[in-house]
């Protein structure tokens, strides 16, 4: 069985194959039409189960694309359509589907629920976004990034804002691929420490600033990611807080002179990064979107080793 929950649980032998895949998939698919179904419909008659507690838009819409691509059906449900938003158990809903599809990806509130439901399902469960991190989204900008030309291996990534769920699954993925992070958040808003200490003692190399232009300088990546998420309350203390880590003309400037722009989007511009940054010439961010697309497909193949 294998699920796809967090990138510090899969070896990085197999992680650099997901991309590998991600990337050659993508190219066999140049100037075809979208719906085109993949050569050989490696998930015929298969059928994704697709889980929102959380509303979304490239999650959706690229899982649900990938699978058509692949040859399969996609469910979508909320946790509103079904028994689970009225009170029944995470494990009696993994049981369940198990019995009806071949594979769950759940967009999550409690990072613990996707735990438990990989824990009981009999299918592979996929990560789809949770309080604690965001996978998925990772893959997909780390194929962006080796499209553009950056060598993994040795480069510097520089997160600053928030240190959140996204901000998480890239410190997962340090250790696996090889570059450096340096986060840059205030205080109250670090990244989880205890992700930290698992990616150094994996030797993965993270660097943790206070200050924003200390983070940026000499990046090759520059990542920001919304400063208000979904269920966060305390909107206008954290927009206050994390003001001085806006991504601007002037950090950007800090960095490398090659260095790209990565957000996850949906973006705030004039909040967490103004719009000469996300829509000027350094941005990768459709890129990185339509990226969701590819290396999701490539994460369903290896969940269901086609």
């Amino acid at each position: 069985m294998k699920h796809f929950l967090d990138l510090c649980d899969i070896p990085a032998s197999e992680l650099r194959a997901i991309l590998d895949d991600a990337k050659a998939t993508k190219a066999a698919r140049k100037g075809w039409p979208k719906g085109k179904v993949d050569a050989g419909a490696p998930l015929a008659d298969h059928v994704l189960a697709m889980i929102f507690e959380k509303s979304s838009t490239r999650t959706r819409t690229s899982f649900d694309m990938g699978m058509r691509q692949l040859g399969g059906t996609t469910m979508v449900m909320t946790a509103g359509d079904m028994q689970l938003g009225r009170g029944e158990t995470v494990e009696d809903t993994a049981h369940v589907l198990s019995r009806y599809v071949d594979a769950i990806m759940i967009r999550a509130n409690s990072h613990s629920d996707v735990e438990a439901l990989a824990a009981t399902a009999t299918v592979p469960v996929i990560n789809g976004l949770t309080d604690k991190s965001h996978p998925c989204q990772i893959m997909a900008d780390l194929q962006t990034l080796e499209e553009q030309g950056l060598d993994l291996k040795g480069a510097r990534i520089a997160w600053v804002g928030d240190g959140n769920n996204v901000c998480a699954s890239f410190i997962d993925a340090a250790p696996k691929f090889g570059f450096s992070m340096a986060i840059g958040t205030p205080d109250g808003y670090e990244a989880p420490i205890d992700r930290v200490e698992q990616a150094r003692e994996s030797q993965g190399r993270i660097e943790l600033y206070t200050d924003a232009a200390d983070a940026v300088a000499g990046a090759d990546v520059v990542v920001a990611d919304t400063f208000v998420s979904m269920g966060d309350t305390d909107a206008e203390k954290r927009l206050a807080d994390l003001a001085p880590f806006m991504v601007d003309d002037n950090l950007m400037g800090k960095a490398n002179g090659s260095a790209v722009f990565l957000h996850c989007l949906p973006a705030h511009r004039g909040e967490e990064v103004t719009a000469s940054v996300i829509d000027g010439p350094q941005s990768l961010v459709f890129d990185e979107a339509e990226n969701r697309l590819h290396a999701q497909k490539a994460i369903l193949k290896w969940c269901l080793a086609t």
